[in-house]
């Protein structure tokens, strides 16, 4: 709780002497309760009373904190004007009823909330039917008007915010897409799950659903270019209804991190700063109620993006700087992510590391991958952390953990069926690398692997083993003798001014 939550709840719980008070200021004091101590202490508290003093003193604490952020929650708003006017319909006072339900739908409508607009709209028909008063015919069609309208809606919000979580959580478990196969599957499971739709008729959130279920959809299968069109429509939506970047801070957080993806993966460096300078205005946005869910959020994308920005400049070295700069907040955030994001923090992270040839410090963080609480997300993720496992082993002339990491290697995609011609090529090339080999042929090894991976740039699902780790680069450091981030520097410099 805050201060001003704290305050706000002594204020309405001025007898300091009820038990679960007691209970309150113990927690309040400490952070935590002894409750051995606090029985001491407290002879009229019993032993058997703190399990059922904890559960009211919370839902206390709850309806406190409600009654306080209530006017920041339209929500809340509007339930509680459908309880008033439930109480005033049991009260046979259905007049007053029907006037209260004027009130809380058009709240409702105001803020796109459908399910509870819903609800008012039954209440009001049982209001209509019993109030005794001969209503016309124009408000009858228009509560049937408004019933079909929001039902229609919540179908609409209902299919698309479903099919944007079907591929979030295929997308969490594989990865992109990796064959002809897949491709198919998703594209008729897509476009045969999209509802009928008109798109100029659609609300304010059913047109947020749609475009996020089109963005998810185009990330999965890596068309970047409606990717960029879905992700820009999104955001060109927010900045048509501001109030909306307040109401749903989150939604927009998210709107502005699929546009900094897109625009990171097609190198628009001069859009994706104009992007982020949005995104981090935010912390400085006053009418923003900054909670610690959307602290938590802003938080994740700011970091990530920044670590992105690094990366598409190919600037390795200074993105260290920044994981060192920010590690401490970046562990303490860490409990409060999912695994998915905590995921993809290593990953990246380690992948700094490996571009600013300090494969020590990648190790360490690739090892956190590892040991990830669910091995079975993300699994490519997985696959590819242990190739980027192999090359620092391999950077740091550890023959003995090189054979080790490619034995790890092999079974992780035996098991998960994770091979791809990428990843064969890399264990096949470290295993069969003759040790003490003249330089010379050593360098017409790496060349050799370079021709090979050249080919797959051209295949259209074995090119997307390379948004993950640049073998390419390694392998052209390796044959010039140079960092692989001046490689990666001079390409990401072409990049920027083809865009």
């Amino acid at each position: 709780m805050t201060k001003a939550e704290k305050r706000a709840f002594r204020m309405e719980h001025p007898e300091s002497d009820l038990k679960y008070m007691i209970l309150f200021k113990a927690i309040d004091e400490k952070n935590e309760i002894d409750e051995q101590k606090l029985l001491r202490k407290n002879p009229t508290l019993l032993p058997a009373q703190i399990s059922n003093l904890k559960a009211h003193l919370y839902r206390e604490v709850l309806l406190s904190i409600q009654r306080l952020e209530s006017k920041n929650h339209p929500e809340i708003q509007i339930s509680e004007m459908m309880d008033q006017a439930r109480l005033l319909y049991d009260r046979c006072l259905y007049n007053d009823c029907l006037s209260m339900i004027d009130k809380a739908k058009k709240k409702a409508s105001s803020n796109d909330s459908f399910l509870l607009l819903l609800e008012l709209l039954e209440l009001e028909k049982l209001a209509v039917s019993r109030s005794g008063v001969s209503h016309s015919a124009k408000r009858v069609n228009q509560i049937i008007s408004e019933t079909e309208k929001t039902a229609n809606a919540i179908r609409n919000i209902n299919s698309f915010s479903n099919l944007s979580l079907l591929l979030t959580n295929y997308y969490q478990q594989s990865g992109f897409i990796r064959n002809k196969r897949e491709l198919d599957k998703i594209k008729k499971l897509f476009f045969s799950s999209l509802p009928h739709y008109k798109e100029t008729e659609l609300s304010f959130h059913e047109l947020l659903y749609l475009y996020q279920s089109f963005i998810g959809y185009s990330f999965f299968v890596q068309d970047l270019k409606n990717g960029l069109h879905y992700a820009s429509q999104l955001v060109r939506l927010f900045d048509s209804h501001p109030e909306m970047k307040i109401r749903r801070t989150e939604m927009y957080i998210k709107a502005l991190n699929s546009l900094l993806v897109v625009q990171n993966k097609l190198y628009l460096y001069k859009d994706f700063m104009d992007t982020h300078r949005k995104l981090v205005a935010l912390k400085r946005n006053k009418p923003l109620r900054l909670t610690d869910n959307i602290s938590l959020h802003l938080f994740k994308a700011i970091y990530i993006h920044e670590i992105n920005r690094h990366f598409m400049l190919g600037e390795f070295r200074s993105g260290t700087k920044i994981v060192l700069k920010l590690e401490k907040e970046l562990n303490d955030f860490i409990p409060k992510l999912d695994t998915h994001t905590v995921l993809i923090f290593y990953y990246k992270i380690a992948s700094l590391y490996v571009g600013a040839g300090n494969y020590k410090i990648a190790l360490k963080w690739l090892n956190k991958i590892f040991q990830a609480e669910e091995p079975d997300l993300r699994e490519d993720i997985h696959a590819f952390a242990r190739i980027l496992r192999l090359i620092c082993y391999f950077e740091l002339q550890d023959d003995e953990m090189v054979d080790s990491a490619i034995r790890s290697a092999y079974r992780f995609l035996l098991q998960n069926r994770n091979f791809a011609k990428y990843h064969l090529l890399i264990i096949r090339f470290l295993k069969n690398l003759k040790k003490g080999a003249k330089p010379e042929e050593i360098i017409r090894q790496f060349k050799d692997l370079k021709s090979k991976m050249m080919l797959l740039t051209n295949d259209p699902f074995e090119k997307r083993a390379f948004l993950y780790f640049d073998m390419i680069s390694w392998l052209e450091s390796k044959i010039e003798n140079k960092s692989i981030q001046d490689i990666i520097k001079l390409k990401a410099q072409k990049r920027i001014q083809q865009a």
